[in-house]
C-alpha cells in the first residue's frame, strides 16, 4: 500500500507540528503485536505504546473480538436518559480496581476532558458547599493536557502552553520536589508547598498532580512520601486531592495505580489513555461519595458537563476486555521484570558525555540528554535503527507494551545508546 505522505504533509496537522516546516512522517499500513509496519516494509519494535495506551501492542484478539462483537448490537448511543451494559460492567471495574472510596464514576472521551471533569468537579463542590473558590494548586514541570482548564494546571514557565499563559485562568505553582523516587526523604521537601496552602487555603478548589511521575512535563519521578504529606495537607485544611493517572494508570509504573506507591486515595481521579489498550479514545474521573453527593445537593442540582460521546457503548465494551486482559496477564510481574532488564540496559547510558540522567520506574525508561534533541534527525536515525522511539525536548524515553519480548526491549535499548553517544 502506498499512502500519500505528499498529501499528508501540506493539508494535515500532526502534533505539535508546524504545516510550513512540518516535522517528517512516516506512513503506518499495519501493526501487529509490538511491531509496526511502515508504507516502505521496514517492521519496527514499538518503545511508545502509542503515547502509552497500547498496552498489549497490536491487533489483540480479545480486544479485537470485544470490538466485533459490540459493534454488532450498537457502536454509540446517547448517554442521556439512556444506559447500557457495557458502560455499567466498566465502571464496576474501575471501582474495584482503583484506590478505596472512588464509586462514581463519570465516562469522557478523552484524557484532557476528564482533567476538566475533575477541575469542573471541584469548583462545583466548593459553590454547592456555599463557598465559591476559583484556584487551583500544583506543581511545576508538570503536564494535564491541551484543553484550556487542563493548561491552566500545567506549568506555564517554559513549557508547551506558555504561548497562552496570559489567556488563561492564574493558579499558584510550587516548585517540582527536590526529592526523587529512590532517594532518602526528607520532609522539608514539602515546605514550599505547605506554605502555598496557608497562604491561599480559602481560595484553594484542590491540589492537583501527577502523582509520583511527571509525564510530559519532564519524565521526573518523585518520592512518595511528597504524595503522602499533599494527601495529610488536603486533610488538615480540608482540601479536595485530585491524582491525574492518565499516564500512570493501569500498572504502568509497578503499581495499578501510581498513587498506591504512597498507599493514598484521592478525592478525584483522572485516567485515560490505557483503558481501552489503545484501541480508541475513553477516559473516566472517578471520584468520592462525598464530592458527588455535595454537588447534586447544590445549587444546579447536577454536575454541569455531559460530552456527546460520554460512555460509548464500543470504547466500553472494549475497555472491559482491556482490563480483564490486563487482571489475567499476571502485569504485575511483566512490568517487574522490564523494569529490571530497562535498569540494567539503559545504565551503560549514563557514561555518555551527552546524557546527562537515567531514570527507571516501572516500564518507563528514560535517557535525559544534556540539550535538546533534534527530532527529525534522532527519529530517522531510530527507523534506520529498527525501533519506533518519539523523543521530546532533551528526553529520549520507552514506554513499551508488557507483552514485548526481551529481544525486542533489548534492541531498543541498544538503539538508544547508539543515538545518545
Amino acid at each position: 500500500m502506498t499512502i500519500d505522505l505528499q498529501f499528508d504533509s501540506k493539508h494535515i496537522w500532526h502534533p505539535y507540528t508546524s504545516m510550513v516546516d512540518p516535522l517528517p512522517c512516516y506512513g503506518v499500513v499495519s501493526a501487529d503485536k509490538c511491531l509496526i509496519k511502515l508504507d516502505t516494509g521496514e517492521l519496527l519494535i514499538d518503545g511508545m505504546s502509542s503515547w502509552w495506551a497500547c498496552l498489549f501492542g497490536y491487533n489483540v484478539a480479545e480486544l479485537n473480538e470485544a470490538a466485533k462483537n459490540q459493534l454488532d448490537k450498537m457502536s454509540h448511543i446517547m448517554f442521556g436518559g439512556l444506559t447500557h451494559q457495557p458502560a455499567i460492567e466498566l465502571a464496576k471495574k474501575l471501582v474495584e480496581i482503583t484506590p478505596d472510596g472512588l464509586d462514581k464514576v463519570f465516562l469522557a472521551d478523552s484524557g484532557s476532558v476528564s482533567v476538566e471533569v475533575a477541575l469542573k468537579m471541584a469548583l462545583q463542590y466548593w459553590h454547592s458547599r456555599g463557598t465559591p473558590r476559583s484556584q487551583f494548586l500544583t506543581i511545576r514541570n508538570g503536564y494535564h493536557g491541551d484543553t484550556f482548564g487542563a493548561m491552566s494546571v500545567t506549568d506555564p514557565i517554559g513549557s508547551m502552553h506558555e504561548l497562552y499563559h496570559n489567556f488563561l485562568p492564574t493558579h499558584l505553582f510550587a516548585p517540582q520536589p527536590a526529592i526523587a523516587f529512590n532517594e532518602s526523604w526528607q520532609a522539608e521537601d514539602l515546605n514550599a508547598i505547605t506554605e502555598l496552602v496557608l497562604q491561599h487555603k480559602d481560595n484553594i478548589a484542590a491540589i492537583i498532580v501527577e502523582p509520583i511521575v511527571q509525564g510530559a512535563g519532564g519524565m521526573y519521578f518523585y518520592h512518595p512520601e511528597y504524595l503522602k504529606g499533599l494527601r495529610k495537607l488536603c486533610d488538615q485544611h480540608d482540601l479536595l486531592l485530585i491524582t491525574d493517572e492518565i499516564a500512570t494508570g493501569f500498572g504502568r509504573t509497578g503499581k495499578m495505580f501510581a498513587c498506591e506507591h504512597a498507599a493514598i486515595s484521592p478525592d478525584i481521579l483522572c485516567i485515560g489513555k490505557a483503558i481501552t489498550g489503545g484501541y480508541m479514545s475513553l477516559a473516566a474521573t472517578l471520584t468520592s461519595d462525598k464530592v458527588a453527593t455535595t454537588i447534586s445537593q447544590g445549587k444546579a442540582g447536577v454536575f454541569m458537563h455531559g460530552p456527546t460521546f460520554m460512555g460509548n457503548p464500543l470504547a466500553c465494551a472494549v475497555a472491559c476486555a482491556a482490563i480483564d486482559k490486563l487482571i489475567a496477564c499476571n502485569w504485575s510481574e511483566k512490568v517487574s521484570t522490564i523494569e529490571k532488564f530497562l535498569q540494567e540496559n539503559l545504565a551503560p547510558c549514563q557514561t555518555l558525555a551527552k546524557v546527562k540522567a537515567v531514570r527507571v520506574l516501572g516500564a518507563i525508561g528514560v535517557v535525559e540528554m544534556q540539550e535538546n534533541v533534534n527530532i527529525a534527525e534522532i527519529q530517522k536515525q531510530f527507523v534506520e535503527l529498527g525501533v519506533w522511539i518519539r523523543p521530546f525536548g532533551k528526553l529520549i524515553y520507552i514506554m513499551p507494551p508488557y507483552v514485548i519480548s526481551e529481544q525486542q526491549l533489548k534492541t531498543l535499548c541498544s538503539a538508544i545508546y547508539t543515538v545518545a553517544k
